[in-house]
C-alpha cells in the first residue's frame, strides 16, 4: 500500500481521510498516466475529473483557468435566428463608414479611432440584429455600454438606418456648430443617442455592474419591475488594467446578477502594444473573472481551426497555444506562413507532421483571420449562452484582430491606435475585402465616398425589421415626459427656522434630521435612495436601518447581534438604504445609476451620497464627471466637512480642497452653507430645480454638493427674506447694530464674508472687533462662492454679447464703502473665486497647506482663521485705509499671541 503521507503535502494531514488507501489508489492512477502518456494527459484528466465534478454540483474550488480553445465547440453551436449574408452585408457598409468618416475628419487634424471598431463590429451587429432589446417595447430596454474608441463604428451603424445623414458624419468631432457628433459617448453632447459615457477607461465597467444592481434594486423595491433588462458592458482587453474594471467583480458575482454581461474585445493590443506580451491576458482574465464567481465563455478561434483541432490526437496544439505569449501571437498575424510553420508548428515534433498536412493558404487563414470574435456565429453561440446562464454574470472573452479588415497597415500593427486614416488604395482594398459597390469614379477630388446601400434597400429593411421586433433603435436614450414630483409638505424644511435654541446641533445632523422627515413623505419619500460607504453611525444614521432597510437581495438570512436594540442592524431585499462597505468608487457608481433613473427607467430617483468630505472629490472626482456627462440628479454630501473640524484625525481626513475641485464641474452646484436653516433652503430649491418645476431656461441636468460639518454649535433662526441669497450664494446676515453690540457713532467699518463652519469664527471675531477695538463689522453667510463666480461669468459673457448685466455679488454689495474680509476652512482660492468681481478692497483667510492632528483651537490657530487671526486681519486690511492706528495691529498681535 502507498503511504498517502509520502503523497500529498503535510498540511492536508490535517483533513479527515475516511478511506486513505482509497486516496492513495487514486494518487497511484494519477501517477502512472503521468508515466505513460505523459504530465499533459494526466493534467488533461484532472481539469477533465474537476469539470465535471463542478457540472454535476459537486462543492469544489472552481478551476480557474481552461485551456486556450472555445467553450463553446462548433458542433454545440445554435443556429442563427436570421439572415448571415444580409447581416455580412450590414457589416461591411458600417466598417467602410465609419473608417470613411474618420479619414475624412482627419484633415482637420481632429483625430479619431479606427482599429478598434474594426476588430468589434461583429461584437456589436451579432447583438443589435439578436439580443439588444430597444426602449419603445416592453419595460427599459437594455443598456448598453459601448466602447468609447469603438464610436465611430455605432455613428456607421446609426447612419445606415437613417438616424445620422452624412452631413453629421462630415461633422465628426466637430461639435461648436451644434450639430456635430462627440468624439466618444457623450450623452450631455448627444442625448438622443448615448445613455452612458464610457470614455474614461475603466469606469464602464465598474458602472455596469451597479448599474445591473441598480436594476435589481428598482424591481425589488416594487419600484418598476426591470427583471427583462440586461445589462451589457463592452470593453478593451487592457482597459481591464485600470483599478475601477475590476474593482466590483466580487459584488457582481455575490449578488448573482445574471442580468450583466461583459463582452470584453481581446485584440490583445492596448495603445502602445501588447496587453500582455509576454503573456496570455485572456488566461489571466478568465482565472481573474472565475475566481471572482463570474460565468466565463471564451470565443477565441474562427471555423477555420476546427480542422487543426480534429488533427490534434496528442494535445501538442492546444498545449502550443496556451504557452505562446500574445506578443508573439500579434507577430503571427503579420508573417507569412513559411514563419509561422517553423516558429509555431516546429517548437513540437506531432506539430511538425500536423503542419505537413496544411497548405500555406490554411495557415494563413487561420493565423491572420479566422478569430472567434470575427465569426458571427460564434459570437451568437456566446451571447445565447450568456442569456441562459442563471445565478451568476458572464463574461466573454471574444479573441479578434486590432485594425481587422483595414489592410496589412493596420492589422495588429502597434501604432494602431494612433493611425487616423487610410489612403484611397487601401479604401479600395478594403472594398474589394468587403465586396462593397463602390466605383473608383465615386472618390471624387480624392476624398473617400460614404457608402449607403440605399434608405429602401434590402440591408435597410433588414436592419430596421430586426431593431423594431427589438424593441426600437439602439443605442438610444430617451428623455422621459415624466410629470414633476410634487414638493414635500413645507414643514419638513421649516422646522430649522426656529434655530436650535440654546442646543447645539452639527449642520451633519441637521441634513441627516431632514432626510428623516423627506423620506416619510407620502408621495416622493420612497424615491430617495441613501447611499453611504459604511459610516452611516459616524453621520448619526443608523436610526434609519431599522425604518429603511438595507438592501441587500437576499434579505437578511441570519439573527444581527443587535436585534434586541431599538437601531438594530436590519437588511431586507426591498431595503431604500444602500450600504456598500469601504468603496466610495462603488456607492458613486451607485449614485450614478439611481441619478440617471429617470431616464434610464423612467423612474425619477432622489439618491443622496453622503461621505466623508476628504474622500469624496478627491478620491472620485472623475466619476463626478462622468456623472455630469450621464445628466445626473441628486445630493452629493461632504460630511465632516472642513480642513480644521475633525479633532485628532489628522492630514489624510482634513479637506481643505473638496470645492476647488467641485468648482471645476460645470453641472456640480456647490455649497457650503453655515447653518441648518440654509441647509433646508439649498435641498428645497435642488428637489425643485432637479425633479420639481425649474424655472424657464433652467438647466435641470444638474446636481447639488452640499457640505456639512461635524462640529455641534448652536442653530440661529432664520432671518426674513434671504432665501434668494442662500440659494444665489451670499446674504447679510446681520450688522454690528443688528447683533447687539456697541459700537462708536463712526466706527470703522469692515464687511466679514464666511461659508460654513468659518463663519462661528466670524461672529466671534466681530464681537472681538467691537467690544476691543470698537470697530463696527457686518457679517455675511457665503453659501456658495462657487455659485457667485458662475453668476459672475455669465455676466461677463454677456457683456461681450452688448448686453448690460450686473453680478448678483455687485448687487447684493452695492452701496458698501468698506473692506471685505472673507473667512472659509478651506484654501484662500475657494473665496478668492469671486474676488475680481468685488469692487471694494478685498482680503482673504484660508486653510492653505497639509492638514494636522490636534484640538479644533489649535488647528485654526495653526491656520490663521480662528476669530483672533480674523481680527488681526481685519485690523490690518483697515490699517492700510487708514482707518486704525498701524500701532493697533501690532498690538492686536501681542495680545493674540500671534
Amino acid at each position: 500500500m502507498i503511504d498517502p503521507v509520502a503523497k500529498f503535502p503535510s498540511e492536508l494531514d490535517q483533513l479527515p481521510d475516511r478511506d486513505t488507501e482509497e486516496t492513495a489508489e487514486w494518487a497511484a492512477s494519477l501517477d502512472a498516466v503521468a508515466k505513460a502518456a505523459g504530465p499533459h494527459r494526466a493534467a488533461y484528466l484532472m481539469r477533465r475529473t474537476l469539470q465535471h465534478a463542478e457540472g454535476a454540483g459537486l462543492a469544489l474550488p472552481k478551476l480557474l483557468e481552461t485551456d486556450y480553445v472555445n467553450t463553446i465547440p462548433s458542433s454545440s453551436e445554435p443556429v442563427i435566428d436570421g439572415d448571415e449574408e444580409m447581416e455580412r452585408r450590414i457589416t461591411a457598409w458600417n466598417r467602410w463608414n465609419a473608417a470613411a468618416m474618420v479619414t475624412r475628419g482627419s484633415k482637420y487634424g481632429v483625430g479619431g479611432h479606427i482599429a478598434t471598431f474594426a476588430s468589434a463590429a461583429w461584437l456589436y451587429e451579432t447583438g443589435f440584429n439578436h439580443f439588444f432589446r430597444g426602449k419603445e417595447g416592453d419595460g427599459s430596454g437594455d443598456q448598453l455600454y459601448i466602447q468609447g474608441h469603438a464610436s465611430p463604428g455605432i455613428y456607421a451603424r446609426a447612419f445606415l438606418d437613417g438616424r445620422l445623414t452624412e452631413a453629421h458624419l462630415d461633422k465628426f468631432r466637430q461639435e461648436s456648430a451644434g450639430d456635430g457628433l462627440p468624439s466618444y459617448p457623450h450623452p450631455r453632447r448627444l442625448p438622443w443617442l448615448w445613455e452612458f459615457p464610457t470614455v474614461s477607461m475603466g469606469l464602464g465597467p465598474l458602472s455596469a455592474i451597479y448599474q445591473a444592481r441598480f436594476n435589481r434594486y428598482l424591481t425589488n423595491r416594487n419600484i418598476k419591475d426591470v427583471s427583462n433588462s440586461h445589462v451589457w458592458a463592452f470593453l478593451g482587453d487592457g482597459e481591464m488594467d485600470e483599478p475601477e474594471s475590476t474593482a466590483a467583480l466580487a459584488l457582481a458575482a455575490r449578488e448573482g446578477l445574471d442580468n450583466l454581461t461583459f463582452v470584453i474585445n481581446c485584440n490583445l493590443q492596448r495603445l502602445d502594444g501588447p496587453v500582455r506580451a509576454n503573456f496570455k491576458i485572456v488566461q489571466e482574465l478568465e482565472a481573474q473573472f472565475r475566481g471572482a464567481g463570474w460565468n466565463v465563455v471564451k470565443s477565441l478561434w474562427g471555423g477555420a481551426w476546427d480542422e487543426l483541432f480534429q488533427l490534434d490526437t496528442t494535445g501538442a496544439l492546444v498545449r502550443r497555444l496556451r504557452e505562446v505569449p500574445d506578443a508573439q501571437v500579434q507577430t503571427y498575424q503579420t508573417r507569412d506562413a513559411a514563419y509561422i510553420r517553423e516558429d509555431f508548428f516546429g517548437k513540437d515534433p506531432a506539430l511538425v507532421e500536423m503542419a505537413k498536412l496544411l497548405s500555406d493558404d490554411k495557415i494563413l487563414e487561420c493565423f491572420h483571420l479566422s478569430r472567434g470574435g470575427h465569426e458571427p456565429r460564434k459570437v451568437y453561440a456566446a451571447y445565447k449562452a450568456a442569456l441562459s446562464h442563471k445565478g451568476a454574470p458572464t463574461v466573454i472573452l471574444a479573441q479578434t484582430v486590432k485594425g481587422f479588415t483595414l489592410g496589412e497597415g493596420f492589422a495588429s500593427k502597434n501604432a494602431n491606435h494612433q493611425m487616423k486614416k487610410l489612403t484611397n488604395d487601401e479604401f479600395k482594398n478594403m472594398r474589394d475585402l468587403l465586396e462593397l459597390p463602390i466605383s473608383d469614379a465615386q472618390f471624387v477630388d480624392g476624398q473617400v465616398p460614404y457608402g449607403h446601400p440605399g434608405a429602401d434597400s434590402p440591408e435597410v429593411r433588414y436592419l430596421q425589421e430586426r431593431r423594431a421586433a427589438l424593441g426600437g433603435p439602439a443605442p438610444a436614450r430617451r428623455s422621459h415626459a415624466v410629470e414633476a414630483l410634487p414638493a414635500p409638505a413645507d414643514k419638513s424644511f421649516a422646522a430649522f427656522d426656529k434655530g436650535s435654541g440654546s442646543q447645539s446641533m452639527a449642520t451633519t445632523m441637521a441634513f441627516v434630521r431632514l432626510m428623516k422627515d423627506l423620506i416619510r413623505d407620502k408621495t416622493t419619500g420612497k424615491r430617495w435612495v441613501p447611499i453611504v460607504p459604511d459610516e452611516a453611525r459616524t453621520f448619526g444614521m443608523e436610526s434609519l436601518f431599522p425604518s429603511l432597510g438595507i438592501y441587500s437581495p437576499k434579505g437578511q438570512t441570519y439573527e444581527p447581534v443587535d436585534r434586541d436594540q431599538l437601531m438594530y442592524y436590519r437588511e431586507a431585499k426591498d431595503g431604500q438604504i444602500l450600504n456598500e462597505g469601504i468603496t466610495e468608487a462603488g456607492s458613486m457608481a451607485d449614485f450614478i445609476a439611481a441619478a440617471s433613473a429617470y431616464s434610464t427607467h423612467g423612474e425619477p430617483m432622489i439618491p443622496f451620497y453622503i461621505f466623508y468630505s476628504m474622500f469624496g472629490w478627491q478620491r472620485t472626482a472623475d466619476q463626478m464627471w462622468q456623472l455630469g456627462d450621464q445628466l445626473g440628479r441628486g445630493f452629493l454630501v461632504g460630511a465632516t466637512a472642513g480642513r480644521t473640524t475633525l479633532t485628532g484625525e489628522g492630514l489624510q481626513h482634513a479637506d481643505g480642497h473638496s470645492p476647488v475641485i467641485a468648482a471645476t464641474n460645470p453641472a456640480a452646484m456647490s455649497y457650503d452653507p453655515a447653518f441648518a436653516y440654509e441647509v433646508a433652503a439649498i435641498v428645497k430649491d435642488g428637489l425643485r430645480r432637479m425633479y420639481g418645476e425649474a424655472a424657464p431656461g433652467e438647466d435641470r441636468d444638474v446636481f447639488y454638493y452640499l457640505t456639512v460639518y461635524n462640529e455641534p454649535m448652536p442653530q440661529p433662526a432664520k432671518p426674513a427674506g434671504i432665501d434668494e441669497g442662500i440659494v444665489k450664494g451670499l446674504y447679510r446676515f446681520n450688522t454690528a447694530e443688528s447683533a447687539g453690540l456697541t459700537v462708536p457713532v463712526n466706527a470703522s467699518r469692515i464687511q466679514l464674508l464666511g461659508s460654513g463652519t468659518a463663519i462661528h469664527w466670524t461672529l466671534e471675531a466681530q464681537k472681538l472687533l467691537a467690544e476691543e477695538w470698537g470697530v463696527a463689522a457686518d457679517v455675511w453667510s457665503a453659501t456658495s462662492w462657487t455659485e457667485l463666480r458662475r453668476d459672475a461669468l455669465e455676466a461677463d459673457a454677456a457683456l461681450l454679447r452688448g448686453e448690460e448685466r450686473t453680478p448678483f455679488i455687485r448687487k447684493v454689495l452695492e452701496g458698501v464703502d468698506s473692506p471685505v474680509l472673507a473667512v472659509s476652512d478651506y484654501m484662500r482660492q475657494v473665496p478668492d473665486q469671486i474676488a475680481q468681481w468685488v469692487e471694494q478692497d478685498w482680503s482673504s483667510l484660508g486653510a492653505d497647506g497639509f492638514g494636522l492632528s490636534d484640538t479644533r483651537e489649535a488647528a485654526r490657530r495653526h491656520f490663521g482663521v480662528d476669530a483672533r487671526s480674523i481680527v488681526v486681519a481685519a485690523l490690518a486690511q483697515l490699517a492700510k485705509r487708514g482707518e486704525v492706528p498701524v500701532t493697533a495691529v501690532k498690538e492686536a498681535r501681542e495680545r493674540y499671541g500671534l
